[in-house]
C-alpha cells in the first residue's frame, strides 16, 4: 500500500535560497534513484515564499524507509537543519488508493 505524507515547512527568509537549492537537489536524486519514490513535489505559498508543502508517495513502508537512509536525504537532512524553523508532517490516505503516480 502506498504511503502519503504531507510535509509543511517554514523556512528561515535570509537561508531561502540555500533551501531551495538543496531541497530540489535531494528530490531530483531521489526520482532519479530510488524506484519506490514516486511523488516528491514540493511547492512554495506565493506570498509567503519560506513556507513550503511538499507531497511525498512512496511505493509502500518499505519504500519509504529506505528513502530515510538514503545518503542523498541525509545530506539534505544535516544541510538544511538549521535552516528550518517548523516542520509539520501529516499522513495520509489517498482518495483513490488505485490511482496510478507517473
Amino acid at each position: 500500500m502506498a504511503i502519503v505524507r504531507i510535509a509543511n515547512l517554514v523556512v528561515d527568509a535570509a537561508q531561502l535560497e540555500q533551501y531551495k537549492a538543496a531541497l530540489k537537489e535531494e528530490i531530483e536524486e531521489s526520482l532519479r534513484t530510488e524506484p519506490g519514490v514516486l511523488t516528491l513535489y514540493a511547492v512554495a505559498a506565493r506570498d509567503e515564499p519560506w513556507r513550503f508543502t511538499i507531497l511525498e508517495i512512496y511505493e509502500d513502508q518499505t519504500a519509504y524507509e529506505a528513502h530515510l537512509r538514503a545518503p542523498h536525504f541525509i545530506k539534505y537532512k544535516f544541510a538544511t537543519e538549521g535552516m528550518v524553523t517548523s516542520l509539520q508532517l501529516l499522513e495520509a490516505d489517498p482518495l483513490i488508493p488505485e490511482m496510478k503516480v507517473k
